[in-house]
């Protein structure tokens, strides 16, 4: 293991655990404004960002569209990264919005001129740079979808000084191996790639198909859930013929071609099959990977845990945990890769057919 690799594991264990250095939470610190408080002095500067954003950004407070845009943009923004060529851009450093001009002409990046015209009116009022920005508003977004765990966040990171290179986003069109080769070059691991994968179970496809935006990915689009991971492994039925794009097993759903590979490929498969019906598992692997993306091609060790200023999502219901089959569907419509587990034993919702509204 590497030393950059140490000192990302234990910012991250650090940031989950709430411990520094082997130590306890210090007291915490009294912030300017009077009314907030923060384990470290230098997280007071995040409360103004907070409020304006849970105020005017996420003015919907709902897990929407920008909630999903700023989640989005995280991603794309932290996978411009090559751990084997430095050169290669930086990770996690802003370069997304910085260098607009050019990376957001890249096809990977359809879309994300939507979360810049968002999120840029933002960055130009506080004083913290483009790439915490970036990163602390994924994190304040994740909370508004009921079922994620307490999101970390590590504050300071350097902005970039060049755009991140073409082609080191992921594609829905790529292959399972390609793209966990470009996660891998990235310092993510198989296991990190279908965690954050999760994500999806509160996403929406704008850029797949011509004439519809925000298809959602599963049934359950407003819930961080296992249904999506029950739903990629459905027949498909319903046609779809775009770039991408491969047959859902529900109308209105849309399934990305690389979430179905991930699904079958005998490298992702047991790990993909094993998050469904299984919540706290999910949701612990998705916090844990989501950390450890945050913080690519940054120094973590100058980085200060200011998770405590993220405020705690809504959580699940017992209902809502259970996955399910869609109406009419059951196990005898699983397409099953992993061959050393059995498929759990889940429920079929009852009533007529799913047709799940556009996000």
């Amino acid at each position: 293991m590497s030393f950059t690799t140490l000192l990302v594991t234990f910012a991250i264990s650090a940031a989950l655990s709430g411990v520094v250095d082997g130590a306890a939470i210090q007291r915490r610190v009294a912030c300017p404004d009077g009314k907030n408080s923060a384990n470290n002095a230098a997280c007071c500067a995040l409360f103004p960002v907070l409020e304006d954003i849970q105020t005017n950004m996420f003015a919907d407070s709902g897990c929407a569209d920008a909630a999903h845009a700023a989640l989005r943009v995280a991603f794309h923004d932290a996978i411009g990264f090559s751990s084997t060529d430095p050169s290669q851009g930086t990770g996690a450093d802003g370069s997304i919005f910085i260098f607009a001009e050019q990376e957001l002409g890249y096809d990977a990046n359809l879309g994300i001129a939507d979360a810049f015209n968002l999120e840029a009116p933002f960055i130009a009022k506080h004083n913290i740079s483009v790439a915490d920005f970036i990163q602390f508003a994924a994190a304040v977004s994740l909370t508004k979808c009921p079922g994620v765990l307490q999101p970390p966040f590590m504050f300071g990171r350097v902005d970039a000084t060049a755009p991140a290179p073409n082609g080191t986003v992921p594609e829905p069109f790529q292959s399972a191996a390609d793209i966990l080769s470009q996660m891998q070059d990235a310092g993510l691991s198989a296991s990190d790639t279908v965690a954050l994968l999760a994500s999806h179970s509160i996403a929406g496809a704008d850029d797949i198909d011509p004439n519809a935006a925000g298809v959602p990915f599963d049934s359950t689009p407003s819930l961080f859930d296992t249904q999506f991971f029950v739903e990629t492994l459905l027949n498909g039925t319903v046609s779809g013929n775009n770039k991408g794009q491969v047959p859902s097993p529900i109308q209105g759903e849309l399934r990305l071609q690389s979430d179905f590979e991930l699904a079958q490929d005998p490298a992702t498969a047991c790990l993909w099959q094993a998050n469904v019906n299984n919540q706290a598992s999910m949701a612990r692997a998705f916090q844990q990977s989501f950390a450890k993306m945050q913080i690519l091609g940054q120094d973590a060790s100058s980085l200060v845990d200011c998770s405590d200023v993220i405020p705690a999502p809504p959580a699940l219901s017992a209902s809502q945990q259970q996955a399910f089959f869609p109406p009419g569907l059951s196990i005898k419509d699983v397409q099953q890769s992993c061959q050393t587990a059995a498929f759990p034993d889940l429920p079929t919702a009852p009533g007529a057919a799913v047709i799940i509204p556009s996000m």
